[in-house]
């Protein structure tokens, strides 16, 4: 019994020893390399560079009063629509004590100036029914009077126009009384009611009662790096996408680059304005931040394939074709324009060929490939 025992452990340790030896020699044998395949297609390549900035109207004009004084009344709120001449605020003057007090000194010298023109005018009238006097000093007298009537007139309008910023001589014309002077749409109301404000003069820029502007003709303004500015020139194309609307995509036209480059952080940035194409369907607010993809150039249904695929020897690009399962052959083509992802085939492919990947067994065709080449330092023609 023990030597059968002994006999079958002997055997197993044999046909362990054989398929320990089976799996070793699997393992050093070497896998066939097997290489993926693509195939030529037709597509759209566009050559674009991109451009950072915002979407902005072209016309935005800061509405301000034309005295100082507080807010009385505002007219308007952010949204709003108005047309030209629309009343926005109204401003309760407080008025100046200088000023204030050089127009009342103005009425009394009127009123003084006007009782002596009386008197004379009653002089002269009296000196004329008597004979003793000529019609042309009559005239003279009467001219006067009337010149002192109007001063005193004046006057009292100038000290309501300091104490009031009105008149009933130019009520019509009130500067009290601030109106928008474009059509639009209110953007921004940064004042109260309450609130003091101050009109434009030599030494400060006015208090904004009322920002307005035409939502209707916006524009983009963006930078470009001085790398790509050589390549852009006015009435290309642009597509924007903007970051509040990110599956839209607004088309606009480039209208201007500037002449002079601006430096920021190490680098020179120019900076370009385009016009926005209006959508119905579509309302842009201000200052939406935007990325801007200008079109260089574009090949509309091109035969096209991956960058990855492509092998250079020198300057030359090639490509190796599959003539039989795993057999593939160098095949020089010429290439034209690219995207940075993939490449036009001006000729040297069909769209039936199979195209080999360099890489092997690294499933599709991918940016390893293309990465590596560009790190040679080679590009495609």
């Amino acid at each position: 019994m023990k030597k059968v025992l002994g006999i079958l452990a002997g055997l197993a340790f044999l046909a362990l020893l054989a398929w320990t030896g089976v799996v070793l020699f699997k393992k050093s044998r070497t896998q066939p390399v097997v290489y993926s395949t693509s195939t030529p297609r037709r597509t759209d390549i566009v050559q674009k560079t991109v451009a950072t900035g915002s979407i902005v109207p072209r016309q935005e004009v800061a509405i301000k009063p034309l005295v100082s004084g507080i807010i009385d009344q505002l007219h308007v709120e952010e949204g709003q629509t108005l047309k030209v001449g629309d009343l926005v605020a109204r401003v309760r003057v407080v008025p100046d004590m200088n000023r204030l007090s050089e127009a009342e000194s103005r009425v009394n010298r009127a009123r003084i100036a006007l009782a002596d023109a009386e008197r004379e005018f009653s002089r002269q009238h009296r000196l004329f029914s008597e004979g003793t006097s000529a019609r042309t000093d009559l005239d003279r007298a009467e001219v006067a009077l009337q010149q002192a009537k109007e001063e005193v007139a004046g006057a009292r309008s100038d000290i309501d126009i300091v104490r009031t910023g009105s008149s009933e001589r130019v009520r019509s014309a009130a500067t009290t009384l601030i109106r928008s002077t474009i059509s639009g749409m209110v953007l921004d109301v940064p004042v109260e009611v309450g609130n003091s404000v101050i009109q434009a003069n030599n030494f400060n820029e006015g208090t904004t009662v009322v920002s307005v502007a035409d939502m209707g003709d916006m524009i983009f303004e963006g930078k470009v790096d001085e790398s790509e500015v050589g390549k852009i020139r006015p009435g290309m194309a642009l597509v924007l996408t903007v970051g509040a609307l990110p599956e839209q995509r607004i088309n606009a036209t480039l209208e201007h680059i500037a002449p002079k480059g601006i430096e920021e952080e190490g680098a020179i940035q120019f900076e370009i304005r385009a016009a926005v194409e209006p959508r119905q369907d579509l309302f842009l607010r201000a200052n939406y931040s935007a990325n801007a993809d200008i079109v260089l150039d574009k090949r509309e249904q091109v035969l096209a394939i991956d960058e990855g695929l492509l092998q250079f020897e020198g300057e030359q690009a090639y490509v190796e074709v599959e003539t039989a399962p795993q057999q593939f052959e160098r095949r020089d083509i010429q290439t034209g324009l690219s995207d940075g992802i993939q490449i036009e085939i001006v000729s040297g492919l069909a769209e039936t060929d199979k195209v080999k990947n360099p890489n092997a067994d690294q499933g599709p065709p991918g940016a390893q490939a293309s990465g590596a080449r560009r790190a040679d330092g080679r590009r495609a023609g």
